[in-house]
């Protein structure tokens, strides 16, 4: 039963870790609207820009290997204040940025705290659904959604203003490094993060191999005082099969979540490769495939973006009634059937509609497999979330280059069939999330 306390604690940190993953959105996106300043200001070709713009993947690459070994040190709470301001104060020296290389460095700086803020808030927010004891995650990935919502219209009103990028991006540190700092003050302390961890009292269950082990331990050392030595091998040696079954046991959990979380894994890439795609291409599918206008070309994203942050935020309550499995598996179904559907008609209006049903069903997908990640038994959460990120980001990144490379081969309908193949894979290996809270 939770008490009016811990309930209190719960509500302060469920409020926090709002915030953190609207910051996150606010702070990544705080830029975006400025890139073409920041370009004409340095006098950057087009490929030189590219160049620039691989420095923030390049800091989250390498932020997420690390990631978990950080958030296991140092907790998710501490993590998340610290990634987060340092991410904000990095738009001061892309604001102020001289060259091309002080560019890089200040973007490798802010995608490797926006790296390792992103493991440690959904560490954090895995930790605060388990103890409310049903799934918010959904609605966190909305509330990041909402964030980035916020930057491009601000950056944009900004932009419009003829605010200067230095003004605009050093101001914008200065507010999102106060609000992560302040906000994010009732985070849950590291005792929270781990439910499998010894010291995490009662943040969460223990191992259930570890009480047997402990008792067996209590039983053996008191018969050792009180029987004779003969006695007292005897009954050591009765005890033996059993405290062999449970380390078997304990061994066979660690290497099933190890399964599992491979397989989450790749949810994760199909997922975000479907992101990546609709991101990169669906307005150039719609322009110079179906040959639709300006204005029409940009409505296939924006489409996607509407329709996946509506579905976050009302992804809780459905996966909360029909669980994570069933959830996925019919979201996955949704997004290949609508997105081949439209494909397949060769119409700008069908087209428009399939990305909107492709960023419906794909909605839960990211919460739900970050949720599973993070309560896989024999895996430490930051582990199990870090790896799934890592293997995410890879989707995210690499896989609109690869759609590039099919396009040029096979045309670039063929070539976004690609993400309809890796979310029915998605359907299939739904059953891997079934650790997610609901």
């Amino acid at each position: 039963m939770v008490t009016v306390t811990a309930a209190g604690t719960l509500r302060r940190a469920r409020l926090a870790v709002t915030v953190a993953f609207v910051a996150h959105g606010l702070v990544g996106s705080a830029w975006v609207a400025r890139i073409p300043q920041v370009k004409e200001h340095l006098g950057l070709s087009e490929g030189a820009l590219g160049v620039a713009l691989l420095g923030a993947p390049a800091g989250v690459v390498v932020a997420v290997r690390f990631a978990g070994s950080v958030v296991a040190r140092w907790g998710s709470r501490a993590t998340t204040m610290a990634a987060g301001a340092a991410g904000a104060l990095a738009l001061v020296p892309m604001g102020l940025a001289g060259n091309l290389a002080a560019l890089v460095a200040a973007l490798v700086l802010f995608g490797a705290s926006l790296g390792l803020m992103d493991v440690a808030m959904n560490v954090q927010g895995v930790a605060v659904e388990r103890g409310l004891g049903r799934p918010i995650m959904s609605g966190l990935h909305g509330a990041y959604s909402i964030g980035t919502l916020l930057a491009a219209l601000v950056g944009s009103g900004l932009a419009h203003l003829g605010v200067p990028v230095p003004v605009h991006l050093s101001a914008a540190a200065l507010l999102l490094a106060a609000l992560v700092l302040a906000g994010c003050r009732g985070l849950l302390d590291r005792s929270a993060d781990d439910p499998s961890d010894p010291d995490a009292g009662p943040s969460g269950p223990a191992d259930p191999a570890e009480p047997a082990a402990e008792a067996s331990k209590s039983a053996g050392a008191s018969e050792a005082g009180c029987a004779s030595g003969a006695r007292g091998a005897a009954r050591e040696t009765a005890r033996e099969p059993a405290r062999k079954a449970a380390r078997r046991a304990q061994a066979e959990a660690v290497r099933g979540g190890r399964r599992m979380l491979a397989l989450l894994g790749l949810i994760g890439l199909c997922s975000f490769v479907g992101e990546g795609a609709m991101a990169d291409w669906s307005a150039v599918y719609l322009r110079e495939t179906l040959h639709s206008g300006p204005g029409v070309a940009g409505l296939g994203y924006a489409g996607f973006a509407v329709a996946m942050t509506v579905g976050r935020l009302a992804g809780d309550r459905v996966v909360a009634r029909f669980g994570p499995v069933r959830v996925l598996r019919a979201g996955a179904l949704l997004s290949a059937f609508g997105l081949g559907l439209g494909l397949a008609a060769g119409h700008p209006v069908a087209a428009i509609i399939g990305f909107t049903l492709f960023g419906v069903g794909i909605a839960p997908v990211a919460p739900v497999t970050f949720s599973a990640a993070g309560n896989l038994p024999g895996v430490p959460a930051a582990d199990g979330i870090s790896r799934v990120t890592g293997v995410g980001y890879l989707g995210l990144l690499g896989g609109p280059p690869v759609i590039g490379f099919v396009a040029q081969a096979v045309g670039l309908t063929g070539a976004l069939c690609v993400p309809v193949a890796l979310v029915a894979a998605i359907a299939v290996s739904a059953r891997a999330t079934a650790t997610a809270a609901r």
